[in-house]
């Protein structure tokens, strides 16, 4: 792993914790109805995924071992250039349900690497 990678890794890591707190105790529509909570989990997942894209520049094999990296990616991709597009519903699901897997694996890298 390169000297900047358990940088990468804790950004990442950091990202989701910060948009998994901003929806903590926070219902679909509450969230849907919250302009500034609902930019500030996108901000963080647009950290997340330039965060994985670095990741996987530098050690391209981690998209094979971490396939949400990829995910990660797309949705912060989906966010700024779709930025018209994006579906609240899908981002409160994604930080509630999907970053779950996403985090333990991450947190697996960094503690075996970091």
């Amino acid at each position: 792993m390169t000297d900047r990678a358990p940088k990468l890794l804790f950004d990442a890591l950091g990202a989701i914790a910060s948009s998994q707190e901003f929806i903590a105790g926070c219902s679909l529509d509450q969230y849907m109805g919250d302009k500034m909570r609902r930019s500030a989990v996108e901000r963080q997942l647009e950290i997340l995924g330039e965060a994985c894209s670095r990741l996987a520049r530098l050690e391209p094999t981690l998209i094979e071992l971490v396939p949400s990296l990829k995910l990660a990616i797309d949705l912060r991709n989906r966010i700024i250039h779709g930025y018209d597009a994006v579906d609240d519903e899908i981002v409160y699901r994604t930080v509630s349900e999907d970053l779950v897997a996403l985090k333990a694996q991450l947190t697996q890298l960094l503690t075996a690497r970091g």
